[in-house]
């Protein structure tokens, strides 16, 4: 995650296209210059933002305070907002490109069913082929659940996903982090590259309550809003696992 400026409009990120390059050279000899060749991807930030309208009485007299209650329950599906874009395919020119917009994703075949973790081991190798490390694999939870309950073979009670023993609630896929998000489409676990995924964020959740838009019915409005955006550099890097219907 990456917060930039608040004055910011546009979220710029430099992806390298060719490495400079080097030579043997003789003892004495002039070295041959060569240029790092760089592009750039950006995106514009995006608002998802949220209102909601409550009694000055419920906003005065509740405990816990109601508009507290109010802005959290916002600031949640604000979170739950960004994840769904995040994972999806953008619907609406309000909404920034998801990973499912990504053109030229690694994609790797599962078959019809978990059974294994070969197209994980396959996935990270995938990205060590083009100079990236997994960070993270994210599954839908009923995914999620379907790998935990793989065995390691017939008639064992060991299971074939990982844990992490310095970290006892972590569940690993090949040593790789395995995150659940309702967001994840099933029959789909994304593989995410360290450092190849940018979700930058030009101003965290900012809530505010105001009365005086709604003074002649005495009633409050509570407003939380966050600008955020999204770039993926290295396609080629992402894996996308799947089973097929």
């Amino acid at each position: 995650m990456q917060h930039v400026s608040e004055h910011a409009d546009t979220f710029r990120v430099p992806v390298l296209t060719a490495d400079p390059t080097a030579s043997w050279v003789a003892e004495g000899d002039e070295i041959t210059p060569s240029d790092l060749a760089t592009t750039e991807l950006s995106s514009p930030f995006y608002k998802v933002a949220g209102l909601s309208i409550i009694s000055s009485e419920l906003a005065e007299d509740s405990l816990p305070e109601a508009a507290q209650l109010v802005g959290a329950g916002l600031a949640r599906d604000i979170a739950k907002k960004i994840d769904a874009a995040y994972f999806g395919k953008s619907t609406t020119p309000e909404q920034p490109k998801g990973i499912e917009d990504v053109v030229g994703v690694t994609a790797v075949q599962a078959g019809t069913a978990w059974v294994s973790l070969d197209p994980f081991t396959e996935a990270a190798y995938n990205a060590e082929g083009v100079g990236a490390t997994l960070s993270a694999f994210v599954a839908n939870p009923a995914d999620a659940l379907t790998l935990a309950k793989l065995k390691q073979q017939t008639g064992s009670n060991v299971p074939l996903l990982g844990a992490d023993p310095t970290k006892p609630t972590r569940r690993t896929l090949g040593g790789i982090p395995l995150l659940v998000s309702a967001a994840v489409e099933a029959g789909t676990v994304w593989g995410i590259p360290s450092g190849q995924t940018m979700l930058a964020i030009r101003r965290d959740v900012r809530l505010e309550r105001d009365a005086s838009v709604y003074f002649t019915s005495d009633r409050v409005a509570i407003k939380a809003t966050l600008r955020v955006t999204f770039v993926f550099p290295h396609a080629a890097a992402i894996q996308k696992v799947t089973i097929s219907a």
